[in-house]
């Protein structure tokens, strides 16, 4: 009786540790694909980190050219002030 209990137990040891084999394979896959999609993800973030960037660089210069023009245009209109006020002394 007890030889039977005892190949019992032994079957179901077997069969636990055949069930824990089939979960680590399983588990090993999962994690690889989890990674897969992970590395994915991680270089699209990177593709759209860098637009970001660049679209940001851009607007960045753009403000610097539109000051230039406002301080252009300032300029500009100093200018013919200047001009024009000399011709009003010359004249008066």
């Amino acid at each position: 009786m007890e030889n039977q209990d005892e190949g019992k137990a032994e079957k179901t040891f077997k069969n636990f540790g055949r069930k824990v084999d089939d979960f680590i394979v399983e588990l090993n896959e999962a994690a690889d694909k989890l990674k897969k999609e992970f590395d994915e993800k991680y270089e699209e973030l990177k593709v759209s980190a860098e637009k970001l960037k660049k679209e940001a660089e851009d607007k960045e210069r753009w403000k610097e050219v539109e000051q230039n023009l406002k301080k252009a245009g300032e300029e500009l209109g100093n200018a013919f002030k200047a001009a024009f006020r000399s011709n009003q002394k010359k004249e008066g």
